[in-house]
């Protein structure tokens, strides 16, 4: 049969009452009382019944945390950080993938809420205006990793994402580079990747070049998207002028050296190429990649930090972390 918090209380030599503090967390509890309740939980295998547990304190210890695609290679780190953070704290998680599918990221957002989560960590394909409604009108506490909303109404953490791809165009103008081809989602998406757009524009500007717009390719990013943004290149009859590109990630970036080698088109003799993100495989692929480094445990591990002191009611010192990136040269750029 397994333990009640009554064989807790019996065991430790204390009341049911503190028991009960002790698994809440509450301050007035001290140290040496606090550890014989340890000491008892841990001898007699107790678990706590997490149902009527939530129903009387109205927490479930339990986060959501909202991907876009756990395909990519860019968030697991961001989760790992998340997680880590959450064990620390006896936050359990739920993982949802909306795999870049809009509708499912709000299903998901409901979901959430009849599983009466304290609070979500959130990364959004897109952070429309619908979505954002309904974030609010569900009302839990949430955290916005990797970008952030247009207004900031929301807690957040990320990068500089324009002034990273400013600096990773402008790396690629002092390599020589006029004609920057830029790689990315349609511009009227609200999310990170789109915001490099305005980026790579304002590099360009400052640095006294014009804004080609046969350079500039919409589409998805991942691999296999390659293809059609070099297609798109040769219907503008712009392949043949470009001597760089800027992409939005690393994944994009090598299938797009991948099909660029397939049409005699060496990088980085021929091409210079920048991405963003630095996840892994960016050092590993031939030829490694020049790549704009986000810190993404520690993007994960500060928004799930942030995040539990909102569920807790405690204060934050800031709203909206904005954390360094760094640009990493490799072998993708001569």
């Amino acid at each position: 049969m397994a333990a009640s918090i009554k064989d807790v209380a019996r065991e430790a030599g204390v009341s049911i009452a503190t028991v009960s503090r002790v698994l809440n967390d509450v301050d007035v509890v001290n140290d040496e009382t606090k550890k014989k309740v340890m000491d008892a939980i841990k001898k007699l295998g107790y678990r706590p019944n997490i149902v009527a547990r939530s129903l009387k304190t109205q927490k479930t210890k339990t986060i959501g945390i909202v991907i876009p695609d756990i395909s990519s290679a860019f968030y697991p780190e961001i989760v790992r950080g998340a997680e880590d953070v959450a064990n620390i704290y006896n936050y359990n998680i739920i993982l949802c993938n909306t795999d870049l599918d809009s509708e499912k990221e709000k299903e998901y957002l409901r979901v959430l809420k009849e599983k009466m989560v304290d609070g979500i960590i959130y990364m959004s394909n897109s952070l429309a205006d619908e979505i954002l409604e309904l974030t609010r009108e569900l009302d839990l506490p949430t955290v916005l990793v990797e970008t952030t909303d247009l207004n900031k109404t929301f807690p957040s953490v990320t990068i500089d994402n324009i002034k990273a791809a400013y600096d990773a165009t402008s790396y690629l103008i002092k390599k020589g580079n006029k004609n920057i081809a830029y790689f990315g989602p349609p511009r009227n998406i609200i999310n990170a990747s789109a915001s490099r757009y305005k980026g790579y524009e304002e590099a360009l500007v400052d640095n006294g070049l014009a804004i080609n717009e046969n350079l500039v390719v919409a589409g998805g990013l991942k691999a296999k998207d390659a293809e059609n943004y070099i297609e798109k290149l040769e219907e503008n009859n712009a392949l043949k002028d470009v001597d760089a590109i800027f992409c939005s990630t690393d994944e994009l970036a090598m299938g797009v050296i991948n099909n660029l080698r397939e049409r005699g088109i060496n990088v980085p003799k021929d091409v210079d190429i920048v991405s963003f993100d630095n996840t892994y495989t960016s050092s590993i692929f031939y030829p490694k990649l020049t790549t704009i480094n986000q810190p993404t445990y520690d993007m994960g591990s500060v928004g799930m930090r942030m995040l539990i002191k909102i569920i807790n009611k405690k204060p934050i010192d800031v709203t909206q972390y904005v954390l360094p990136y760094e640009l990493i040269e490799r072998d993708s750029c001569k």
